[in-house]
């Protein structure tokens, strides 16, 4: 199942390809200070085409068996976000986890906020899962804005949940029921 949806006048959102590994590696190089509060400690392998099309293999594969819908943000040919909906799983749960990212010269155009309501509705009408879950470090209040607007309510805190910036930083959980 393909997915392609048009965010504002000059980016796309759409389902991720192998030909997109060098314009990802050149989006996180270009991105390694905006994402370093967030993420986790790259190596400088991370950066890398080759080390960015292995993901992509891993992530296309895990699509193909429906367990994951990796997308890229694009103006032009340039990567300029991620949305990752991982751990997609069926029966009684039909629930996924979803992450993002957006370059740091084009935050603050309400690109995520579209690009997640985005994803939602494919998640839903497309996918049929009945739940979405997403994590956001405690002090991030642009991602839990983001998070907000697409309905995503607050499920509790998850003390040292994931190590990120090289520490073990609490984060919220966050999920929305679909149907």
């Amino acid at each position: 199942m393909t997915f392609s949806t048009t965010l504002a006048d000059d980016i796309i959102l759409r389902l991720a390809t192998h030909a997109d590994a060098a314009a990802i590696a050149d989006a996180y190089s270009r991105n390694r200070q905006h994402l370093a509060e967030w993420e986790p400690q790259r190596s400088e392998e991370f950066y890398t085409v080759a080390h960015q099309s292995a993901v992509l293999t891993t992530q296309l594969e895990q699509h193909r068996a429906g367990g994951c819908l990796p997308l890229v943000l694009l103006r032009g040919d340039a990567v300029v976000g991620r949305v990752n909906v991982s751990n997609i799983v069926r029966g009684p749960f039909l629930s996924g986890s979803v992450g993002y990212w957006v370059d740091g010269s084009h935050t603050g155009r309400g690109l995520a906020s579209a690009a997640l309501a985005a994803v939602v509705s494919h998640c839903r009408d497309e996918l049929g899962l009945h739940r979405l879950e997403a994590s956001v470090l405690a002090h991030n209040a642009a991602s839990r804005r983001v998070l907000a607007r697409a309905g995503f309510d607050s499920i509790g805190l998850a003390p040292s949940y994931l190590q990120i910036a090289g520490r073990w930083q609490d984060h919220l959980l966050t999920q929305r029921i679909l149907f």
